[in-house]
């Protein structure tokens, strides 16, 4: 589903912002006034996809928080109007710059740079967004942005040129334009969809077992993170888990092991349950939770409690409880995890 609703995205975004071009350029005839369509296309289809991407990421990362997507978004979407402008409009000048007779490029070749600068106008203005909004992974989607919108628009361009004779001859001489939009956004929107999947961003935010006590003892033996691996989302430093800290799982597109139990070298320490109780794989696209054999009746998975030692793959929003009989009575620690890019919860 994340996939389709991202091309879905990456396709709409690059129609609307060929419309909304030729809607300055044709009906407001702003051609007439300036005869240079790539200082509009350009700027219309980078703030156009930006806006796309942008949007499309906060909302499918939180499909039941329709408000809270709304305020988080803010932000994002007035920086990807801002850099779209700005960087579409330079890549348009930019374009222009390569038809002046003082270079004496071919004309052909004109354009297939012009596709390639387009391209790299739309990547850079995404990309560029998440870093001035401060987002984690903001400099690896950028140079991916970049490199893909490039690469994308450097393959369009060349195909067009290549077929160039067959395209003027036939019905889609008067569509060039809109199927090289469509594709580049098509293009951009597959690969970041596959590029950042859920598992490069994932967190588990402490729920109910994790609540403030005053009782002496427990100050004395808390939940702790007990890695240096692992660190708090929510603040720079501690070790301490505490009711909506959510705890931030590495990701360096390596396979990682995270203990969870009671025993002093586990990563995640909860006391009053088994030593070493369940191991939290981290793979580069998805993330196991393997319990321990012989405990199996203490480990829920969205209530339910788990009846083999297969690894179980993790999902957006699953409850993971961890439970224990001792002298206090049952004692439950309760995650939330999460794996999206942009979740305000996590």
């Amino acid at each position: 589903m994340r996939l389709y609703l991202y091309l879905i995205a990456g396709l709409t975004s690059a129609l609307l912002g060929w419309c909304i071009g030729h809607f300055f350029l044709r009906d407001l005839n702003i051609i007439k006034i300036l005869p240079y369509p790539e200082i509009v296309l350009f700027p219309s289809l980078a703030i156009s996809l930006s806006v796309g991407m942008v949007l499309n990421e906060i909302f499918i990362s939180n499909p039941t928080r329709f408000r809270l997507s709304c305020k988080k978004s803010l932000r994002p979407l007035f920086l990807s109007l801002v850099t779209g402008a700005a960087i579409g409009l330079i890549g348009g000048i930019l374009a222009l710059i390569f038809y002046l007779p003082i270079f004496n490029i071919a004309t052909n070749w004109t354009r297939v740079l012009s596709w390639l600068l387009l391209g790299a106008t739309v990547g850079l203005s995404e990309g560029l967004t998440w870093i001035l909004a401060k987002y984690d992974q903001s400099q690896k989607r950028l140079r991916i942005s970049l490199t893909v919108g490039s690469l994308a628009g450097l393959a369009i361009g060349l195909i067009f040129e290549l077929f160039r004779h067959k395209i003027t001859e036939s019905s889609l001489a008067t569509l060039e334009d809109i199927i090289g939009f469509a594709i580049l956004g098509t293009v951009l929107a597959l690969v970041l969809s596959l590029t950042f999947s859920p598992s490069y961003l994932s967190a588990l935010r402490a729920g109910s077992g994790f609540e403030y006590t005053t009782n002496q003892s427990y100050n004395d033996d808390y939940p702790k993170i007990n890695n240096p691996i692992l660190k708090f989302v929510n603040q720079n430093q501690g070790e301490k888990i505490e009711e909506g800290l959510s705890i931030g799982l590495p990701n360096n597109n390596r396979s990682l092991k995270v203990k969870i139990g009671s025993a002093p070298d586990d990563d995640i320490y909860l006391p009053g349950i088994p030593h070493s109780l369940a191991i939290i794989n981290l793979e580069r696209r998805s993330t196991f939770l393997v319990a321990a054999k012989e405990h199996l009746n203490l480990i829920y998975i969205n209530g339910t409690r788990l009846t083999s030692d297969e690894p179980v793959l993790l999902k957006h929003n699953y409850l993971v409880s961890f439970t224990n009989w001792n002298n206090n009575g049952k004692k439950v620690y309760r995650f939330v995890f999460y794996n999206r890019f942009l979740d305000p919860q996590a």
